[in-house]
């Protein structure tokens, strides 16, 4: 494992046994682990979110950007009436409200550097996609679109958001896990038309750039191109690469009564098989049940998967670490000048961020391992 390029300290963790499989490199019969107590449900949220109530705040330099953001859904739905800020972030907005009888959604980009445009109009291009070539999950309705102003309007769904942030801070419900897992495993099976998708990440890039930025030995960078070279040579479905939603999180995945539904499709494409699930195993860190079954279908098609598996894995979980390791030395710059000593829950939230970091950490080890083993019986 590298070293973090900030100090971390945090509260130890109590150590919980994995038990037999409870590793990224599953034994195939692990026994499943007693049944955990039952969890409160999660409120509503995500592209669902509460009932229709109250009014935009356009005053201040905020109001004048909404504004913007507002005019530029105008423009391609005249007859949508914004009614709330469902997220907002330094790079986007997302506003509800209605367009005749139907709710709608409206995503806005704010920060209009290329690689953000970029990605944006990915997503309004499997939005597109869609519209003849349906996937085999319920996916929002396209309503309008504007690549080059990076305005996208689609349908609101009914139902409740799977989880409320990215890495869930404990075992969501077993029903929630199997629905989404279910609807996952669609996606992946699915074959979209030649042409329709991309493939987002190039893999021997990214394993090279984590290489020269020393976020992976030189050890790292020899076995896992050792995967790569034979999951390539594989054949069958393995060697062609899965169709992956590419952002698979819980916080991405609404439960309806009539199904899930799965939203922002940015970083849809073609990937090695089991992206998705490698998405999933790195952010339910306090669900060792539910990472037993990913880890199960992750090697169910054999060896070639299991590798693919354990390369995504790996890219994903250093993507997290350094995510993560970002957000720990701002808050710890906040803490030194002062800045947000009067934001209720700062403290706590970066006590948080550094537990976290130290899980991504023990994740990025057990992985490593995994890739090892894993390089030692080609």
């Amino acid at each position: 494992m590298y070293t973090a390029s900030s100090s971390v300290t945090a509260p130890s963790r109590p150590l919980r046994p994995l038990g037999a499989g409870g590793g990224p490199y599953l034994a195939p019969h692990a026994a499943a682990p007693a049944p955990g107590a039952v969890r409160p449900r999660r409120p509503a949220g995500g592209l669902a979110g509460p009932p229709l109530s109250g009014r935009l705040d356009l005053s201040g330099a905020q109001g004048a950007q909404l504004r913007m953001a507002i005019a530029s859904v105008h423009r391609i739905c005249p007859e949508f009436n914004p009614v709330q800020v469902l997220r907002r972030s330094g790079r986007s907005v997302l506003l509800v409200g209605s367009t005749g009888r139907a709710t709608a959604v409206a995503k806005c980009l704010l920060d209009h550097s290329p690689a953000w445009s970029e990605r944006f109009q990915h997503e309004i291009a499997a939005y597109r996609a869609f519209v003849r070539h349906r996937p085999p999950v319920r996916v929002p309705r396209l309503i309008a679109a504007d690549p080059e102003n990076c305005t996208l309007v689609i349908e609101r769904m009914p139902g409740r958001v799977a989880a409320l942030t990215r890495h869930p801070s404990e075992a969501p419900p077993r029903a929630d896990v199997r629905a989404a897992l279910g609807a996952i495993s669609r996606v992946n099976a699915w074959r979209p038309a030649p042409g329709l998708f991309d493939a987002p990440l190039d893999y021997a890039s990214r394993i090279a750039r984590y290489h020269e930025l020393g976020l992976f030995t030189d050890r790292d960078l020899g076995d896992l191109q050792k995967l790569l070279h034979g999951v390539a040579h594989a054949g069958g479905r393995q060697g062609m690469g899965q169709f992956c939603h590419g952002d698979a999180l819980l916080s991405n995945i609404l439960l309806s009564p009539t199904g899930p539904v799965l939203v922002d499709w940015e970083h849809a494409g073609w990937y090695l098989p089991g992206y998705d699930l490698a998405t999933l195993w790195t952010v339910l860190g306090d669900a060792p049940a539910a990472r037993r079954q990913i880890s199960q279908l992750a090697q169910a098609s054999g060896p070639a998967a299991r590798d693919a598996f354990l390369v995504n894995l790996m890219l994903v979980l250093t993507r997290e670490i350094r995510t993560y390791e970002t957000a720990v030395q701002r808050a710890m710059r906040d803490s030194a000048s002062g800045a947000g000593q009067d934001r209720p829950g700062a403290l706590s939230s970066s006590e948080e961020q550094r537990l976290l970091l130290r899980r991504l950490h023990d994740d990025c080890a057990m992985a490593r391992r995994a890739v090892r083993a894993a390089v030692g019986t080609r």
